[in-house]
């Protein structure tokens, strides 16, 4: 079974850190997904502990206070990798100071690299803070970029982010 610790809702000041969106929680399926109960498929660090934070409201945005208060309480309450599937094209010295605090007590923080290609391809953060982050890029099924996927010097590698714009795999979907 997947197992999770205790959580903090930052963006409604709770303990419920109830997803609004769903993404938050595909991410933790794909990292966590209970193995050996013959449904689905198993997450890739299968057996570790998930603990939800959220830090952006129902609308998809938030602060960077409530972001840096995420990670703070993340790392102060024994957080060994932090992923931030979120991002925007202004930093802050309150962000910085969250995420270089992370990467000083040992926590691995991995972000994404931005979806915002198609607008300027301005960089993201807090994956642009390159000496503290792990800055992900996403590919479509060929392993090309995602056409939506940020690019630059901050991006440290790719992973799988679909298109659904095509078919590659011919399953008859979109791939995404």
């Amino acid at each position: 079974n997947t197992s999770f610790v205790p959580g903090y809702d930052f963006a409604n000041n709770d303990s419920h850190p109830n997803d609004d969106h769903g993404h938050g929680t595909h991410v933790a399926g794909t990292l966590a997904q209970s193995t050996n109960n013959n449904l689905g498929t198993a997450g890739v660090a299968f057996g570790c502990s998930i603990m939800p934070v959220k830090v952006l409201n129902k609308k998809g945005t938030g602060t960077h206070s409530d972001i840096a208060s995420g990670i703070y309480f993340a790392v102060d309450n024994g957080a060994k990798v932090i992923n931030m599937s979120l991002g925007g094209p202004a930093g802050s010295v309150t962000l910085q100071n969250a995420v270089r605090y992370a990467y000083m007590q040992g926590v691995t923080v991995v972000c994404a690299a931005g979806n915002e290609y198609m607008e300027g391809n301005a960089p993201s953060y807090p994956a642009a803070y390159d000496d503290y982050c792990i800055a992900v890029a996403a590919t479509r099924y060929d392993r090309a970029r995602a056409y939506y996927s940020n690019t630059g010097s901050y991006v440290d590698l790719a992973a799988p982010g679909g298109d659904t714009t095509v078919d590659q795999n011919g399953d008859g979907y979109g791939d995404g």
